[in-house]
């Protein structure tokens, strides 16, 4: 049986390459709005948190009487730019080598459920995952929920469940629902940045991450 028999991924930054678009999605729904735009770092930053925590952190100066316009923007320059999008190299080979291995996989992500199921859809990962959830039906990162709910879905323990993120929202979560972690420094956060949590590695590409997981997972 393998060490952890639930693994959950994060999706952007972590599966699926939309780091970039994420943070010119959220500067441009600033400019739209005529708040200041966020710097670069800032707006990657906030990948990974929940839709509002995203941009309240990334855009302070947004009232709270315009979130919904804010959102609404966003979303717009987000889906313009989404059916470019495309996965890391090599991770259609990690999950199934990960499911040939006996592993049970999952995603908890920051999107919402229409946007996770779109990116299920568009990239043809929906089999892989049995189950998932988003940040519009639990707590936002780095809350536990999402990953309690996993492990109670699965009826396994914190000791058999692996999370896999890049950024510290990810491995805070893990933290706080007493899971063990591994980061990937190819997403949102530096690797110096992700380190300062203890994940167990952090791992700079997809072959990185396979061969750690076929020797320790």
């Amino acid at each position: 049986m393998p060490r952890y028999q639930l693994i959950v991924f994060d999706w952007d930054g972590t599966l699926m390459d939309s780091a970039a678009t994420i943070v010119r999605a959220i500067q441009a729904a600033a400019l739209d709005l005529g708040l200041p735009v966020p710097p670069d770092a800032r707006a990657r930053h906030v990948i990974g948190l929940g839709l509002q925590d995203a941009l309240q952190h990334a855009v302070p100066e947004l009232p709270p009487a315009r979130y919904p316009e804010m959102v609404e923007a966003y979303r717009r320059h987000y889906l313009a730019q989404d059916h470019d999008l495309s996965l890391f190299a090599g991770v259609e080979t990690l999950l199934d080598q990960l499911l040939e291995a006996g592993h049970c996989l999952a995603v908890a992500t920051g999107k919402s459920r229409v946007g996770l199921d779109r990116a299920l859809h568009h990239s043809g990962l929906r089999s892989r995952f049995q189950a998932t959830r988003c940040a519009d039906e639990c707590h936002s990162k780095p809350h536990p929920q999402m990953l309690e709910e996993l492990i109670d879905e699965f009826a396994l323990r914190p000791e058999n469940t692996l999370m896999i993120g890049d950024t510290s929202h990810d491995l805070l979560m893990a933290s706080n629902a007493g899971v063990d972690a591994l980061a990937v420094s190819y997403g949102a956060h530096p690797a110096e940045h992700l380190a300062a949590h203890a994940p167990l590695a952090t791992l700079s590409t997809v072959e990185e991450l396979a061969a750690w997981l076929k020797k320790h997972a």
